[in-house]
């Protein structure tokens, strides 16, 4: 299998992190010439990472990716078998993608130099300090984002709330994990569980060449 990804892509990075998890022998490759790309898009029509290749299909989008891993690799489980608890952790992957990242990455063209109003700029922080501390309020006391297990509504947390934790101050927010207690200590697991402290690592070096090449060095 190939996954075509971008070490930064916190939609990328979650499925790396699932893959790790589960020990798959699995290609990493960055999309060829670029996402968006005439030849890109001859693989996968949308352009955009993360994109998976089985061999007989194309898979677009994380959280089908995700799924597809789980019910092929079904051998080192990232949903648990009870329905009860298997809507709890999609109830934490469906907020990341719908409600967490969307106003984040609604203000990122500001950290590239855009223009964008002030107005715009307060309304998205507002809303992600809610979304935050609506997490906060839902996140399990067992440990993990939904209980005991570490499972697919972790991996979809951790790159976005690195992001998060690294741009915030940039937009006079506090970190995401200052102030919510619960976050903060699932934040301290994540940091040293193998496969989230591998793509923060993957994310971290990937951060710091951007920051180089924006300042010209």
């Amino acid at each position: 299998m190939k996954l075509y990804s971008i070490p930064l892509s916190n939609f990328a990075s979650k499925c790396r992190i699932a893959a790790y998890e589960k020990g798959l022998d699995i290609e990493l490759t960055e999309p060829p010439g670029g996402m968006g790309s005439d030849e890109y898009k001859q693989i996968n029509p949308l352009g955009k990472v993360p994109a998976l290749d089985t061999g007989s299909q194309i898979i677009a989008e994380s959280e089908l990716i995700n799924e597809y891993f789980e019910d092929r690799f079904p051998e080192k489980p990232l949903l648990p078998t009870d329905p009860e608890a298997r809507a709890k952790v999609r109830s934490f992957t469906r907020l990341h993608d719908l409600y967490l990242d969307p106003p984040l990455r609604a203000c990122f063209p500001k950290l590239f130099g855009q223009d964008l109003e002030q107005s715009f700029i307060d309304e998205k922080m507002v809303e992600i300090q809610g979304r935050l501390d609506h997490l906060e309020s839902q996140l399990s006391d067992d440990g993990w984002a939904a209980g005991a297990d570490f499972t697919l509504a972790d991996a979809a947390l951790t790159p976005t709330i690195f992001f998060m934790n690294n741009f915030l101050p940039a937009f006079g927010q506090k970190p995401a994990i200052e102030g919510r207690p619960k976050l903060a200590a699932w934040w301290g697991k994540i940091q040293d569980r193998e496969s989230t402290k591998r793509v923060l690592g993957e994310q971290g070096a990937a951060l710091e060449a951007l920051q180089k090449q924006q300042q010209g060095g």
